[in-house]
């Protein structure tokens, strides 16, 4: 059984280091340092964390209904097993070098900088903004009715699956390996460049550039916006688009077919094998 506590104050450094087998309830942590390091088998409800990093080098925590101040930088880091529900995190650089995480109906507000090196990881309606560098070098992420506003984001990232997401991001996708976006709205220049085997299925796409330097790209049912254009350069892919596509340019192999296509570009630098069939959906 855990020990309980309840209607609490602490401040200082450590004043629960090494704890085990406990529930904190309508606790504050003041401004201080890591008040939960080194511990197990934690549950925080209805707490309020004001401190720098209250839990690192922890395995086993329930948080939920909680608040996570500016003041708690780097709150949750070289952690494993980890379920956080209707919480609020206003500090960034959350979640560092972790295993095991699930998080839902979770707002982060600044999430710069955050969810760097996390394996097995599971999003359901989870807002985040102000997220530059999120989720760098991940690992097996599975996300559910998401939105994200924030650039550079998912760069590295492998085995990633995603449906149902409103994602606003400069330069997402980068160079990620083994990842699948359902129903979902990407808009964000230079999407997914140098990534393999990246596939998107009835999603919706915006910002120029989108697609360059991709190999065994597949896009299934998807759309482009007006600003969308000189896609696919050096690319191998095969592409199924609803509607018009501005432009084109330099895909490298493989087959792209569209409703309608403004430009479709050619020219001497073009890679091998520079076969890509492109044709219009009749």
């Amino acid at each position: 059984m855990k020990k309980i506590i309840k209607n609490t104050v602490y401040g200082g450094e450590r004043p629960l280091f090494a704890s085990h087998g406990l529930r904190l309830e309508n606790v504050t942590v003041e401004p201080g340092e890591s008040a939960l390091k080194e511990c197990s088998d934690i549950e925080a409800v209805n707490c309020e964390f004001q401190g720098k990093y209250p839990f690192w080098h922890n395995d086993g925590f329930v948080i939920s209904g909680c608040t996570f101040r500016p003041g708690a930088r780097a709150a949750l880091w070289y952690s494993a097993n980890l379920k956080m529900t209707d919480t609020t995190v206003e500090a960034p650089k959350m979640f560092r070098e972790m295993s095991n995480l699930h998080l839902e109906r979770v707002r982060i507000p600044d999430a710069q900088e955050t969810l760097w090196h996390c394996k097995g990881v599971t999003l359901n309606d989870v807002e985040v903004a102000n997220a530059d560098y999120l989720f760098m070098h991940g690992a097996d992420i599975r996300i559910e009715n998401y939105r994200h506003q924030g650039n550079y984001s998912f760069q590295y990232c492998r085995n990633v699956e995603i449906r149902n997401a409103d994602i606003r991001s400069k330069d997402a996708f980068w160079n990620t390996e083994d990842v699948t976006v359902r129903d979902s709205k990407l808009d964000g220049e230079y999407l997914g460049w140098h990534s393999k085997r990246l596939r998107l299925v009835n999603c919706h796409i915006a910002g120029t550039q989108p697609l360059c330097y991709a190999s065994d790209l597949v896009l299934e049912n998807c759309t482009f916006a007006e600003d969308c254009d000189l896609a696919f350069e050096y690319s191998s892919l095969r592409a199924d688009i609803v509607g018009h596509v501005v432009s084109i340019k330099n895909p490298r192999t493989g087959s792209i077919t569209a409703d309608s296509i403004g430009e479709t570009i050619l020219d001497e630098n073009i890679k091998s094998p520079a076969d890509c069939k492109i044709t219009l959906r009749r």
